[in-house]
């Protein structure tokens, strides 16, 4: 049995993210604690290297400034499309709802509704996070 989490260790773990303003994102403290092969992208990569070397056994605090979380909120990356460019052609659309895309290639990627008019939706395909302090609150509790 490792002593230390590696980059790609197993982890049980407790883990609370929130903003700096302290508004929760997720949190697994008052839950059952969360089982996660690092790695594999099942934890966001900036929270995966705060891991790294961490013991067993121990609570860790970090903060991470934008840059080091989910990066800058990118301007570029908000843009304005007429309600027939979306999927549906909008139908069902709500502020704050996110809408799947499809790329050339076949990826998809998602949006979040900022604002909707009756012939416009203004999306912003940033991370959720992006441009926000971050704070990640874990405890270790088993690296199998």
């Amino acid at each position: 049995m490792n002593d230390r989490v590696r980059p790609d260790s197993l982890v049980t773990l407790h883990y609370r993210v929130t903003t700096a303003d302290a508004t929760e994102i997720v949190s697994t403290f008052d839950a059952t604690p969360a089982t996660l092969q690092l790695g594999s992208g099942e934890l966001a990569p900036p929270l995966e290297v705060c891991l790294a070397g961490l013991p067993v056994g121990e609570h860790h605090v970090f903060t991470l400034e934008p840059e080091q979380a989910f990066g800058a909120h990118n301007p570029d990356l908000v843009k304005r499309l007429l309600l027939g460019e979306l999927p549906n052609d909008g139908a069902d659309l709500a502020p704050y709802a996110v809408i799947e895309f499809t790329a050339p290639s076949g990826g998809k990627f998602a949006g979040l509704v900022r604002e909707l008019d009756a012939t416009a939706v203004l999306i912003d395909f940033n991370h959720p996070l992006a441009g926000k302090s971050i704070r990640f609150e874990v405890e270790v509790i088993g690296i199998l």
